[in-house]
């Protein structure tokens, strides 16, 4: 199976690229970056061609393709390799705006080609754990969760609100409320969200705290932001703590480990450590396409997570909670 990847602008193409070499069943055969200086050096890192030109570049062979440009370009990107029928993993979030999301994914369905977006956090077996205890009922009913993506302000693009679409908000809310989603199998009803910038001289937000109500009543809180120093030893954190009527379960992705507290049994279990889950993102894209089903994380999932990032927005400068309409 034949890959190429849609820029570099995303720190996490070269992870991506180096999970695609290590498959046995899949090759990096080239590369497109607008940055042509930035594509030549990938290219010779990973030994593979480079294409200035996009259209020429979706003219080869490949099978699928990895899009990492920036947040603001994926709308483009994916269309036009849609329209020359590639299968694509696209990192996140979807879009900078609800309307291209919703393009993109018609784009895809019309053309008959996998559209998966990068939420690799689903791939911690913590979170994967987690899910199977909580539909289990093992800690009863969820009342409240609270989630915390904080990170290292990443400079950049993504900090230029025409290129990323806005600030720690777009950047980190969008990974805690997919694995809700996922482990709830239930949408947002409100947001209510205060973001501010305290931390840097830049002109998006830097943090934030988010308040969600689910359908089925559950409260939600989402810390997303940028409040890691640069020292940090990861790039930031992704901790989700579900509080239940019988017990509670918390799941710290990149320290690698889960606290499992279980009332009834009046024990506290530690869950096995995390593989990478990055390489679990791009190992499930690969036999998606190979097998031809439906990717495990889908356009509409990115859809619905941009739609209460938009949603944080609009509380923001309202004031006030704010109705998701789907």
């Amino acid at each position: 199976m034949k890959i190429g990847i849609i820029s570099f602008a995303h720190m996490h193409a070269s992870s991506y690229a180096n999970y695609i070499i290590k498959h046995p069943d899949a090759e990096l055969t080239c590369i497109w970056d607008e940055d042509k200086a930035r594509g030549k050096e990938m290219s010779e890192k990973f030994n593979c061609d480079y294409f200035s030109d996009l259209d020429d570049f979706l003219g080869t062979d490949i099978d699928a393709v990895v899009v990492c440009s920036e947040n603001a370009n994926h709308k483009e990107h994916v269309v036009k390799a849609a329209n020359a029928k590639k299968h694509i993993l696209c990192e996140k979030p979807i879009a900078t705006e609800v309307e291209d999301a919703k393009a993109m994914i018609a784009a895809c369905e019309e053309a008959g080609v996998i559209f998966e977006i990068a939420y690799p956090v689903r791939f911690a077996p913590g979170f994967k754990q987690a899910k199977e205890i909580i539909q289990q009922g093992a800690i009863g009913e969820v009342v409240a969760i609270t989630g915390m993506n904080h990170g290292k302000m990443p400079g950049g693009w993504f900090i230029e609100k025409e290129l990323s679409g806005g600030g720690a908000a777009t950047d980190h809310i969008v990974h805690i409320m997919d694995i809700i989603r996922w482990v709830m199998e239930e949408e947002v009803t409100n947001v209510y969200a205060e973001m501010d910038t305290r931390f840097y001289d830049i002109d998006v937000e830097d943090c934030g705290l988010v308040s969600i109500e689910l359908e089925s009543g559950t409260i939600v809180s989402i810390d997303h932001s940028w409040s890691r120093p640069q020292t940090f030893p990861t790039w930031g954190d992704a901790i989700i703590k579900f509080v239940g009527t019988k017990g509670n379960l918390e799941v710290d992705a990149f320290k690698q480990f889960a606290l499992y507290y279980n009332d009834e049994a009046n024990s506290i279990t530690q869950l096995p450590y995390a593989e990478d889950m990055d390489d679990g993102l791009v190992n499930d894209f690969i036999a998606c396409v190979k097998e031809g089903r439906s990717p495990s994380i889908t356009g509409t999932d990115g859809l619905r997570t941009l739609e209460v990032v938009k949603a944080a927005y609009q509380s923001q400068e309202k004031g006030e909670t704010v109705l998701v309409n789907r």
